[in-house]
């Protein structure tokens, strides 16, 4: 049977299980995908540990994971834009980390054949979320721009789509991850105490707009630069963002297939660069969350539900157990 990350308490990664459940069945205007890879994300662990549970509160046993890229397995009545065995990239809440996830047709962006789907996958989550908060502070080309935690997923997009944009762009980070910010042609500076000083230092002509990726602190240093509330964007301090009145627009504010069709196409272009830190079987979730609330991940961390040597095979299958004819249209 098909399987599931789900979770049915409040807890740590130790609550995690996977389970085996029913193929679902697309209904109209539904597509039925086999996933490949399914990211994993710390805000997810904050829905697991019920952080959230006011404004998200789980419907036990509850599901995990939010963006996905796979295969097309199954259509819906309806469902004229895809065909059996497309690649496509989606975004479905807490449901995604699973072999077979039904979504609505019109929330899928067909994934480019010359990008990986370890690459396409976190493109409508933290892929998106960086585009809103580029755009949020309105970056432009004689900015100079800053990125905290610029080696994670979200701020390491964030980084690189500030540069496309013609911007110079520092980028908070450990020593570690300085030469690789060095290769997107992003400034290093080193996070901690005194990051106010080393940034002063590393823009003398002063800093135009700050898109915190991590918190703890990182808006109070960005007012102290003199940065304006209305160009700072933070998706980690919402005190910040009662207390400055500072931006705060994150993947919810910006996702469409659209934009995620324009993130691909930077990737398949060689513009973007998707860094993969590691990637997990599914059998080893927990220790993909683990790995991931560590919070020191150089882009990001991925469970894989099909190995990849088996995908061709699969595709192929897929394909050729497709019903003949084209669905109904509705």
């Amino acid at each position: 049977m098909p399987r599931a990350v789900k979770f049915s308490r409040y807890g740590g990664p130790e609550v995690l299980e996977i389970a085996q459940v029913p193929r679902p069945v697309p209904g109209p205007g539904e597509v039925l995908v086999r996933v490949a890879v399914a990211p994993v994300n710390p805000g997810e662990a904050g829905i697991r540990q019920g952080v959230f549970a006011d404004m998200w509160p789980a419907a036990f046993p509850e599901g995990q994971g939010n963006d996905f890229a796979g295969w097309v397995a199954d259509l819906g009545t309806g469902v004229a834009d895809f065909s059996v065995g497309d690649e496509v990239i989606g975004y479905l809440p807490r449901a995604a980390q699973a072999d077979y996830v039904v979504s609505p047709a019109r929330l899928l962006t067909l994934k480019p054949s010359d990008i990986s789907f370890e690459t396409a996958a976190p493109l409508s989550a933290v892929g998106v979320t960086a585009w809103a908060a580029v755009n949020a502070v309105g970056v432009g080309a004689t900015d100079t721009v800053v990125v905290s935690a610029a080696a994670g997923g979200v701020g390491s997009l964030a980084a690189q789509l500030a540069r496309l944009r013609g911007a110079t762009v520092i980028g908070t980070a450990g020593p570690d991850n300085a030469d690789f910010l060095r290769s997107l042609d992003v400034i290093p500076v080193q996070h901690g105490p005194g990051l106010t000083d080393r940034l002063r230092a590393a823009a003398p002509g002063g800093i135009d707009a700050f898109i915190d990726t991590f918190g703890q602190g990182n808006v109070d240093a960005a007012i102290a630069l003199g940065v304006a509330p209305h160009r700072i964007n933070t998706i980690a301090d919402g005190r910040a963002v009662a207390r400055y009145g500072v931006r705060h627009e994150a993947q919810e504010d910006a996702f469409s297939p659209q934009v995620v069709a324009e993130l691909a196409s930077l990737v398949a272009k060689g513009l973007l660069v998707v860094p993969i830190s590691r990637i997990y079987p599914l059998e080893q979730v927990q220790d993909a969350y683990r790995h991931v609330q560590q919070r020191h991940t150089r882009g990001k961390i991925v469970l894989s539900l099909v190995a990849e040597e088996e995908r061709a095979a699969l595709a192929q299958q897929l394909r050729a157990e497709a019903p003949a004819g084209a669905p109904d249209i509705l």
